[in-house]
């Protein structure tokens, strides 16, 4: 019988984490109050470790900033093929004008 997994928030996490590393609580002690295996702690505390630098990086764009380049970029490719779609119809006008369609 398997048991059913479960899914820590990164809040959850980092208080776990911070439970052992500043309260000085046993890993044991956590793994079994939180109900997870000591393999998930470690690897929980090395990205914990990894990442953390980017907390104290700054940022040169705002998250927002970044959105609205997307935003633009995309808007900018969707007036291109709508153009592109322009340029094919007329041609295609200009095709069946040329065969006697109308």
């Amino acid at each position: 019988m398997r048991k059913e997994r479960r899914n820590h928030s990164g809040a959850d996490k980092v208080k776990i984490l911070r439970r052992h590393l500043v309260d000085r609580v046993a890993v044991s002690d956590l793994c079994d109050e939180y109900g997870i295996h000591p393999t998930v702690f470690y690897r929980w505390q090395k990205v914990f470790f990894e990442k953390g630098a980017s907390a104290f990086e700054k940022s040169s764009k705002p998250a927002n900033s970044r959105l609205e380049d997307k935003v633009k970029k995309l808007e900018a490719k969707l007036a291109h093929k709508d153009g592109v779609i322009a340029q094919i119809m007329e041609d295609h006008v200009k095709l069946k004008k040329s065969l006697g369609e109308d």
